[in-house]
């Protein structure tokens, strides 16, 4: 497992960084929303472009942070029987689920954001129509580069999971923990 480990641990730090990232372009995000409304409000000076860089922000906080919630197991899950489960038990629902369900989803999204998305806005240069407006392809590239790195943090948790059950690679407290809903 020394390579799968190393390659794991590779992807965790990346991501890890790309949920801080994450973390810092809410923080502008809300700064910009807060000039914006300011110079558009109090001193009347409008312009396109602070809103459109607010959604911009926020959505590639969105986008890179997915992989970071998912490597920190805080994502959503459905709970009929995962609660019930021992720890080998979730480790075998949890390879499943990725397997099945994340890894082709997230190939899917990506290959269909980038031949759809991307790519097309990419070849014309795509522009806001608004006046003063940015330029739409960057933030196109961000859906793609999102789902692949979450198809790598998928990646990694399967290495992870596979790892634990063959008693290979101890996994933390936060890989297992599991908060059962209120409801």
């Amino acid at each position: 497992m020394g390579f799968w480990s190393k390659l794991s641990s590779g992807i965790d730090h990346v991501n890890q960084l790309l949920g801080k990232a994450a973390s810092i372009m809410i923080l502008l995000s809300c700064v910009v929303s807060a000039a914006n409304a300011l110079l558009r409000y109090g001193l009347d000076i409008s312009n396109n472009w602070p809103l459109e860089l607010q959604w911009y922000l926020f959505a590639a906080a969105v986008m890179l942070g997915t992989s970071y919630t998912l490597k920190r197991n805080e994502h959503v899950r459905v709970d009929l029987i995962y609660s019930q489960l021992s720890d080998r038990g979730r480790l075998w629902v949890d390879l499943f689920g990725l397997t099945f369900f994340l890894m082709p989803a997230c190939m899917l999204f990506t290959w269909l954001s980038w031949t759809t998305l991307f790519y097309p806005s990419w070849l014309v240069m795509e522009h806001s129509m608004n006046s003063g407006g940015l330029a739409r392809y960057p933030i196109k590239l961000i859906v793609p580069f999102g789902f692949f790195m979450l198809s790598l943090q998928g990646l990694s948790e399967m290495i992870q999971r596979i790892g634990a059950l063959r008693g290979k690679m101890i996994l933390s407290v936060e890989d297992l923990h599991y908060d059962k809903p209120m409801q």
